[in-house]
């Protein structure tokens, strides 16, 4: 679900603005999962721009404020959601944490660091949802241990059904800054994308493990 349909609009031009967000639908990129896809987003960028991360906290803190406002802790997903976690968690006065991928071989062994107790509400701050695979095992992690998950916030979401399936699963609702589907209405404003890629881009949207196969 987007939080704010309007900053979605203006969130997608800023990630177009600054590369976080490139499209080529007629040279598609190669995922690690071996998917052809017409666009890669490297939300990591946005921490070059003041401007733009500072937007990206300040919608985030405003909807934690108005949603869940009771939240006790904020986790950041290893390794693109921390910061942003970090800046919201300063925002709203909160302690913050963050998952790792998995346990620390050494030490400790930790996977999650600064701490969510047993009992306590927390809310997952994740950069990029694709398929949904790296927030369920954060939100798994901190099921564990027994925290209560309230939400999934992320800056873009690709909008999978594959993904929405998941969330489901685990009774966790996620909501999104911004999406795939408002990114191509933008970058068709913007000159960026004509009419023939938007038939390619909602191609690869509906069936991205098979694209662009035509048949």
């Amino acid at each position: 679900m987007i939080i704010d349909p309007s900053f979605a609009k203006e969130l997608a031009a800023d990630l177009l603005d600054i590369n976080a967000v490139i499209l080529r639908p007629n040279e598609p990129f190669t995922w690690s999962s071996g998917w052809n896809s017409p666009i890669y987003c490297d939300n990591r960028l946005t921490l070059r721009f003041p401007a733009i991360r500072k937007k990206i906290a300040q919608n985030f803190k405003a909807f934690i404020e108005k949603e869940f406002s009771d939240i006790e802790v904020i986790t950041g997903t290893a390794t693109a959601g921390i910061p942003h976690a970090a800046w919201v968690a300063e925002t709203l006065d909160k302690p913050m944490a963050y998952v790792r991928a998995k346990a620390k071989a050494h030490g400790m062994g930790n996977q999650i660091e600064g701490g969510v107790d047993k009992g306590q509400s927390t809310i997952v701050i994740e950069d990029l949802i694709s398929t949904g695979g790296s927030a369920i095992s954060v939100l798994e992690a901190l099921q564990f241990v027994g925290a209560e998950v309230k939400a999934v916030l992320s800056i873009f979401t690709y909008g999978f059904n594959k993904a929405d399936e998941r969330f489901k699963k685990i009774h966790v609702p996620v909501y999104s800054l911004t999406d795939y589907e408002t990114l191509i209405v933008v970058a068709k404003d913007k000159g960026i994308v004509n009419e023939a890629d938007i038939e390619l881009l909602t191609r690869w949207r509906t069936a991205p493990d098979i694209w662009p196969n035509k048949g």
